[in-house]
């Protein structure tokens, strides 16, 4: 039986965010404004989405409409990454040249060779998936080389004192950076069915989709999140790491907070 849970089945659904709303004022946390905000624009912004999605992956349109959707996906992510990341510098760019590697690898790997069919129903899903799932990653290695480089300076440039280049300076700082963003979608990959079922498997099966033929799917889409990730983390957190240096391997020092250029010995 297919989960078509229809307008009333939705309205009756919001009984959940009243219940969010009432042990919020029962605990006196002050989010009762903002659990309805959040509810009402999520329900905005999905049916706004629904709607386009329903133009775009009509069977008559060109596959161009759904790659020009993937392009503002991309564009949109990276802006909201130099939202989140202000104090980094340059992450508009670097972030979208990251997600646009990430894509190129992890699309081309499952249209590339077959394990999707490319039409707008799957490109447009995986796409969104990849991007929201790598989003929060790049946020996260982008701030942690930051903050890996300004509190670590004096070691930095102890290293780079002794004749280091400033990719060699900077590799220690950059693997812990990089271990800290990959490290909790390692865990998620690893907990995948034995606690949680996740939203592609769960929502395939509420449609109707035969268990084992749910498994195969999410399977794919976590391998597509995982490379995804690792993607993008590793083309910021390259990036990040050298712009904080001068192009003669000196620590920019607009940049890690000191008061002067570090002197090299």
């Amino acid at each position: 039986m297919k989960a078509d849970i229809g307008w009333s089945g939705l309205s009756v659904s919001l009984v959940l965010v009243a219940v969010a709303v009432a042990l919020s004022r029962w605990r006196q946390l002050g989010l009762e404004r903002s659990i309805l905000w959040a509810a009402s624009r999520a329900l905005v912004q999905l049916l706004a989405v629904g709607v386009a999605l329903d133009l775009v992956l009509d069977p008559g349109r060109t596959l161009a409409w759904s790659w020009l959707w993937v392009a503002a996906m991309l564009a949109i992510a990276a802006t909201v990454v130099r939202w989140r990341a202000r104090e980094v510098p340059g992450i508009f760019p670097l972030s979208l040249a990251a997600f646009g590697a990430a894509a190129f690898v992890s699309l081309g790997v499952l249209f590339g060779l077959g394990v999707f069919e490319l039409d707008g129903r799957t490109l447009i899903p995986l796409a969104g998936l990849m991007l929201g799932n790598s989003m929060a990653a790049t946020i996260l290695v982008s701030r942690r080389v930051l903050e890996e480089l300004r509190d670590k300076r004096t070691e930095v440039e102890a290293r780079l004192a002794l004749g280091q280049t400033s990719t060699e300076a900077a590799r220690p700082y950059l693997r812990a950076a990089l271990r800290t963003a990959l490290i909790p979608q390692i865990e998620t990959t690893k907990a995948v069915g034995l606690v949680v079922l996740p939203g592609a498997m769960t929502g395939l099966i509420l449609a109707g989709a035969e268990p084992l033929d749910a498994v195969r799917v999410q399977a794919a889409v976590m391998y597509l999140v995982l490379g995804a990730v690792a993607t993008t983390t590793a083309v910021v957190a390259i990036g990040v790491s050298r712009r904080m240096f001068t192009a003669d391997h000196r620590l920019d020092w607009r940049l890690v907070g000191t008061d002067r250029p570090a002197e090299r010995a």
